[in-house]
């Protein structure tokens, strides 16, 4: 009967309801996830930093290779903390989406009807051009449309924050800072100096470049997967 009644009629609200919170919490679990991977590769990648920063201190010979090695990984480090806070305020946004969903719901109890609402679509909007959770993000949509609660819409992908997007001196200025954050114990009382520039590249064994530029290879690799 219930089947008979949905094929006529759609689902209820109730199942309606039911069916958006579970996307909403596949979604949040999702998001769980991929921070606590970014997490994960941003301590990984703060230890490359400071291994990186010893071989400087022990070798001289090795020493503007390895210098040069720390703002590398500080670029990567950036690009992880700008992917994490992304992450993060998505989030909150779809916390919010959560809480405007079921105060849409629980006023269609009280009046017997539901309104669109521009804030849901405004934040669902944003949250379906994210590619970690698109998917699930645009069946969400359609079940948000088929209640009532917000209008269809099309989006484009959201473009992806990288040190591209910015000046070549701001993105200088933010690996200089994660150097002076991570390094500064270590540099301290020692007479090294964090560069503020990139450093010309000497001659080294190939077994360090080729160690460095796998670990390297390895962060890029799980920074992508998790945008994928």
């Amino acid at each position: 009967m219930d089947a008979t009644r949905r094929y006529f009629f759609g689902a209820t609200p109730e199942e309606q309801k039911r069916k958006c919170n579970a996307l909403l919490r596949s979604n949040t679990r999702k998001l769980d996830r991929d921070l606590a991977n970014l997490q994960q590769l941003e301590r990984k990648t703060r230890t490359f930093i400071l291994q990186a920063s010893k071989r400087a201190q022990k070798s001289p010979a090795l020493a503007a290779q390895a210098r040069q090695e720390t703002r590398i990984f500080a670029r990567e480090l950036l690009r992880v903390r700008k992917q994490e806070q992304r992450l993060a305020t998505s989030k909150a946004t779809l916390a919010s989406v959560g809480m405007q969903v079921n105060e849409a719901f629980a006023m269609k109890k009280i009046e017997g009807s539901i309104k669109n609402s521009t804030g849901i679509m405004r934040d669902v909007n944003s949250l379906v051009r994210l590619p970690e959770v698109m998917g699930t993000m645009r069946e969400l949509s359609q079940e948000l449309v088929k209640a009532g609660i917000m209008e269809e819409m099309v989006s484009d992908s959201l473009d992806n924050d990288n040190l591209a997007e910015e000046g070549e001196e701001e993105a200088e200025a933010e690996v200089d800072k994660i150097l002076g954050e991570i390094l500064k114990d270590k540099v301290e009382g020692t007479g090294v100096q964090v560069p503020s520039q990139p450093l010309g590249r000497q001659e080294e064994p190939e077994e360090e470049d080729l160690e460095s530029e796998e670990m390297l290879a390895q962060m890029r690799g799980r920074l992508e997967a998790l945008k994928s």
